[in-house]
């Protein structure tokens, strides 16, 4: 199949890679020039797992290009994925008008096309957004009828950061949320083969149900981390006591994001919530516990702020600060929010992230790191070894091999502040904690 993927972010380039891989035409479109040539340059404008390779590879193999012509694009293709951006307002609604301004654009594209074409929505929206935003913007601009020339789709993605490209080519479900016979059709043809359920159901079904799936994630990992702080309180180990908690499979369900550890942060989780929340308000509807989940999460970076002044140490190293492992996405990092707080605070930090590192050289969080936050990134040091020789507290973020290798080199003088849960630390006992075991 011809496939359009517009917005070449972390969720469109990897859908775009992975569909050239399964054998699809895909072209990918964006404003950003840059993300545009490094596509067909054959590089990934984003650091995630496998994504090199597969941009690369499909690039070669002619399955893969990019273009920044919204025409180009939708004349090369039959089905178009929107991918693009839905922020936060500063009321916690959603901001769609890279939403809107896409769909405009793919309907004025539309009116010079004879063929039917399938415009599809990836990105996370609330319901009613491809009813009300999406289909009258194409209506218009095409001056063409939804079902005459065009058919529409929520399809949302249930991809994580990291693990991005295995979750595409292994997904749990896939939901298509359509009226329209073609768009159905095209829709299971481009994911014919992929396990999991699929699931066809109605378009403000669909468009609700990943709010449904990252609120009750937030709410977990929200659950787990209050649960760790009493614990802590309590002097009971907090991973064995939810692995207790775990055993009950008829009831508990998955353990997924239940170990205690550290804030949610990233692109999606607090958006969502935050969204979520807005959307009941809208409508009158009391949500007291969705409501408490950003107080409760923000609390644990509270702790952790406190933590470490209570100590009275100035000089803190942080290993790794996207906000998670294998990424190099600082949205909403609660370790990035940290590093701001002890910044303010008058603390000397040192940060070491490799992922990061790269994406200041090669990716679409280049200019974010170099204009937004150059502040922060000028902390940034070469080496583990040196933000660790810098400090006074070192603070692990993650469980990578590397940062384990760390516990063996620490000085006497210095406190690890784990948020990770490394193994082996029971041989620095007494300059070690967990910010919530």
């Amino acid at each position: 199949m011809k496939v359009s993927v517009f917005g070449l972010g972390y969720v469109g380039t990897v859908c775009a890679a992975c569909l050239a891989e399964r054998g699809h035409e895909v072209i990918g479109c964006d404003v950003s020039e840059a993300k545009v040539d490094l596509i067909n340059a054959g590089q990934s404008p984003i650091i995630e797992k496998d994504i090199g390779e597969l941009v690369s590879s499909n690039v070669k193999s002619g399955r893969l290009k990019a273009t920044v012509s919204t025409s180009e694009a939708v004349m090369g293709s039959d089905l178009s994925l929107l991918c693009v951006g839905t922020p936060s307002r500063a009321n916690g609604s959603l901001d769609l008008s890279a939403v809107q301004a896409v769909s405009r654009q793919i309907g004025s594209s539309l009116a010079g096309k004879n063929s039917y074409h399938s415009v599809v929505i990836r990105s996370t929206v609330l319901p009613g957004t491809l009813s009300d935003i999406v289909v009258p913007s194409l209506q218009e601009t095409s001056s063409k009828k939804l079902g005459e020339a065009f058919g529409v789709a929520s399809n949302p993605e249930f991809m994580r950061e990291g693990s991005a490209v295995s979750d595409f080519n292994n997904p749990a479900k896939t939901v298509i949320g359509t009226k329209d016979e073609t768009t159905r059709e095209r829709l299971l043809e481009l994911y014919r083969g992929l396990p999991g359920r699929l699931i066809v159901t109605e378009p403000r079904l669909a468009e609700l149900v990943k709010y449904t799936d990252n609120t009750w994630h937030a709410l977990k990992v929200a659950f787990g981390n209050e649960i760790g702080n009493i614990c802590k309180a309590a002097g009971v180990d907090s991973h064995e006591l939810m692995q207790v908690f775990f055993a009950d499979t008829k009831l508990n369900i998955s353990n997924a994001y239940l170990l205690p550890g550290f804030a949610f942060g990233g692109s999606c989780l607090p958006k969502d919530v935050r969204a979520i929340n807005a959307y009941a308000v809208q409508h009158d509807v009391e949500a007291p516990l969705l409501k408490s989940l950003m107080p409760s999460n923000k609390q644990q970076i509270e702790r952790a702020l406190q933590w470490i002044l209570d100590h009275g140490k100035r000089n803190v190293g942080f290993l790794g600060f996207s906000f998670k492992a294998g990424t190099d996405d600082l949205r909403e990092s609660p370790y990035l929010e940290l590093i701001e707080r002890l910044i303010g605070k008058g603390c000397d930090i040192r940060i070491f992230d490799q992922n990061v590192s790269l994406a200041k050289l090669v990716g679409a969080n280049k200019a974010y790191l170099m204009n937004a936050i150059p502040h922060v990134t000028q902390l940034m040091v070469p080496s583990i070894e040196d933000a660790v020789e810098h400090s006074d507290v070192v603070v692990t973020t993650s469980r990578s091999p590397e940062y384990e290798a760390v516990v063996e080199k620490l000085r006497p003088d210095q406190i690890l502040l784990d948020m990770a849960r490394l193994p082996n630390t029971d041989r620095i006992a007494g300059t070690y904690d967990g910010i919530n075991w």
